[in-house]
């Protein structure tokens, strides 16, 4: 008795689950011409992403918007050249910024955010105004979270939120910036989370909700996650690798009713 064969799936099927680049065919040794253009389109959308200009007026406008008090700050990287070719500069807030955000902490806050322009200046212009406008009423019910000061920082990586909300008093900072450019998505937007911020901290300290773009993570979806995150952060007074999302699990616990350690 000879067993049944298994049905094989074309390949072609991937394309329905995915945007990656599969099952694309050939002309002879090389791509057909539409697949090759179509990738030649792509990579250069996410070279202009890297470049593209940080909207600060906009944002900052818009922020302001949202009943939001907002400051600019900018990094040690003087210019994109810079920014891209010493990472480290960009973790560090230049000392003219540094003095005006200290002028600005007047008592601890719960929470600070920055949002930062990254590796895709665009993402940020298109989406962290979106965002926030969801994730705002979500901190706000219930056992409210106070934001304090919210600061568009140029020429940022995610540590420069670090030394922000060090400087001005948070028990926890969000840095919303623009992620490293794909070929099926230049303008993703991610999300970190950061307890007790202060220069060193590393990224199994964070926790990052990523991805959140037009076809990717919609604005109220990661809106939840990151209200849920950042309840159960202050809770629990931790972040990173220890503290899992679940917020499709259960409701975060009361801020403040952490035990001890």
């Amino acid at each position: 008795m000879t067993d049944k064969p298994v049905p094989v799936r074309p390949t072609l099927d991937l394309r329905s689950f995915t945007s990656a680049r599969v099952a694309l065919g050939r002309s002879g040794a090389s791509l057909p011409t539409k697949p090759l253009l179509d990738f030649t389109l792509d990579h250069a959308r996410a070279r202009d992403a890297v470049h593209a200009a940080f909207d600060v007026p906009w944002l900052v406008a818009g922020l302001g918007e949202l009943g939001l008090a907002v400051s600019e700050a900018r990094s040690r990287a003087t210019d994109r050249r810079d920014y891209l070719r010493r990472p480290d500069l960009g973790r560090q807030l230049d000392a003219g910024s540094a003095e005006i955000l200290a002028q600005c902490a007047t008592t601890p806050c719960p929470l600070a955010i920055v949002v930062g322009d990254g590796l895709s200046a665009a993402a940020v212009n298109a989406h962290a105004v979106a965002l926030l406008k969801s994730l705002l009423p979500r901190l706000a019910a219930e056992e409210a979270v106070a934001i304090g000061r919210v600061v568009v920082a140029s020429g940022a990586r995610v540590a420069l939120g670090d030394e922000i909300g060090a400087i001005l008093g948070a028990r926890m900072v969000l840095t919303l910036i623009g992620e490293r450019p794909g070929l099926s998505a230049p303008d993703s937007l991610g999300a970190y989370l950061t307890f007790a911020p202060k220069p060193g901290r590393s990224d199994a300290e964070r926790n990052c909700v990523s991805n959140i773009h037009h076809a990717g993570l919609s604005y109220d979806e990661a809106a939840f996650k990151i209200a849920w995150l950042v309840r159960e952060g202050l809770a629990r007074e931790v972040t990173g690798v220890t503290l899992k999302d679940e917020s499709a699990d259960r409701a975060p616990r009361r801020i403040g009713t952490a035990s001890p350690g």
